[in-house]
């Protein structure tokens, strides 16, 4: 393929060289950036199940709630606040980076901290 282009007029090579170049710039950035992960956060025996530790903006919630009762995943600084029915589920995308304290409004021992990083 070399030789192939070192026969082409200079301005075609300088052409391909710069397509070359710009795919390579496209192809590495598209791996930069990882795809959003789904975290499932279950609640049964009236507490929040374990917490993932490794969320990032952008990435999604599934909030499961395999109790009896309705509970609620509920943000201190109302970023969210999902009532979830007995048997039910519920998803949200993680919209801000940070330490976001949450808890059920229902049950006041149900609480939990997501701690959110940038991607």
């Amino acid at each position: 393929m070399l030789t192939e282009l070192l026969k082409k007029p200079a301005a075609a090579r300088t052409a391909l060289l710069a397509f070359g170049v710009l795919g390579l710039a496209l192809t590495g950035s598209a791996r930069s950036a990882p795809a959003p992960t789904e975290h499932v956060i279950t609640m049964a025996n009236m507490s929040y199940g374990t917490i993932p530790t490794d969320v990032k903006v952008g990435d999604t919630i599934l909030w499961v709630n395999r109790d009896t009762v309705l509970h609620t995943a509920t943000a201190r600084d109302k970023s969210f606040d999902l009532r979830i029915s007995q048997g039910h589920s519920a998803r949200m995308t993680v919209q801000k980076a940070g330490s976001i304290p949450f808890y059920c409004i229902f049950h006041s021992t149900m609480r939990g901290t997501l701690k959110v990083a940038t991607q």
